[in-house]
């Protein structure tokens, strides 16, 4: 029901503070990336630590950066998870260094997205792919309700996860204070919503928030949006995949800034 066409609930709009809040949980593990665009682009990433890359055959890109080891298909497939689509290709490399939303040089048109309890690592991944194509400032995730950065992330994200700042915190609510204050209007896209995002005259600073698509936002998520919208759609359906409605949030911004 998160996304659907209900004409059932209500705009909201609170009071801001100016509270400063900085998130920046560390996430330093190692990571397996595997399939040819997630390694090509994380190669080509100056903030990503490279540890070895395992080839099937002779790359043919640079690989000056990074040792290289050539493998067999059972070799590099026993280094990865079961069922794992690699191309030939697999990067054992630091995770990405954290980022706060205080690191982030926000230009005077920006557009962020804010997941609450999305969980699923492919659906994160084409969140990301949808923000680089439509050049979002960051995604932001609660740390505690969200995947870690994994192979199946980064693969579903095809490249985005080296291109997007993909900020983790440890209390949303606060994020979106710490948004407020950067001058963002808070958006949750909530398919009880009376108004249409088509409806809305977008301010140069857009947040949008997605909550999973079979609860939508918590309640206290919700509370600390300035308006909740939702997607013009038919009422054939009830709702739609949770990065498809970001996908079309950030086309809406895109369009018309």
């Amino acid at each position: 029901m998160l996304f659907s066409s209900s004409t059932k609930g209500k705009n909201l709009k609170n009071t801001r503070n100016n509270k400063h809040y900085r998130e920046a949980p560390a996430h330093n593990t190692s990571v397996w990336l595997y399939g040819r665009h997630a390694v090509l682009a994380a190669l080509s990433n100056p903030n990503r630590k490279k540890q070895k890359l395992f080839v099937t055959a002779k790359p043919d890109f640079d690989t000056d950066s990074v040792p290289v080891q050539v493998v067999n298909k059972g070799q590099l497939e026993q280094l990865l998870p079961e069922g794992a689509v690699h191309q030939g290709l697999a990067l054992k490399a630091d995770a990405l260094p954290s980022l706060a939303l205080e690191d982030i040089a926000f230009k005077d048109k920006a557009v962020v997205l804010v997941l609450d309890q999305v969980v699923d690592p492919r659906n994160i991944g084409a969140i990301l792919r949808s923000a680089a194509a439509f050049d979002a400032a960051a995604v932001v995730v609660a740390d505690a309700h969200a995947p870690a950065e994994t192979g199946t992330l980064a693969k579903a994200a095809c490249g985005a996860l080296e291109v997007v700042p993909f900020v983790r915190v440890n209390n949303l609510s606060r994020a979106l204070e710490t948004l407020k204050k950067k001058g963002f209007w808070i958006y949750g896209l909530d398919g009880y919503a009376t108004a249409t995002l088509s409806e809305e005259k977008l301010p140069a600073k857009t947040a949008f928030v997605l909550g999973s698509e079979g609860d939508g936002m918590r309640r206290l998520t919700t509370k600390n949006c300035d308006y909740t919208i939702k997607l013009p759609m038919s009422d054939k359906v009830e709702s739609l995949n949770v990065s498809n409605a970001a996908a079309i949030a950030l086309y809406e911004f895109y369009r018309t800034k």
